[in-house]
């Protein structure tokens, strides 16, 4: 369905001594129509003795730093 799909991360957020919140972006462009998409995701990372025991993926940036009690960062 899609070529050249990626996801980046843009920014790495430790949130406690076993959490991390990964704020990325995906994009990728349609097979057959060309059509380039970009989306900002956020990833939860619990994080124990070194090894992750549990990852949340979201599709929605915002409603990730709101399930987290996070205020989202407005670039001035």
């Amino acid at each position: 369905m899609w070529d050249d799909y990626r996801t980046e991360a843009e920014e790495y957020r430790q949130l406690d001594s076993e959490r991390v919140l990964v704020l990325a972006r995906s994009s990728a462009r349609g097979k057959i129509s060309g059509l380039e998409i970009a989306q900002p995701r956020a990833n939860l990372f619990h994080i124990r003795r070194g090894k992750v025991t549990r990852a949340v993926f979201y599709w929605d940036r915002d409603q990730a730093l709101l399930d987290l009690g996070l205020a989202p960062r407005v670039d001035s």
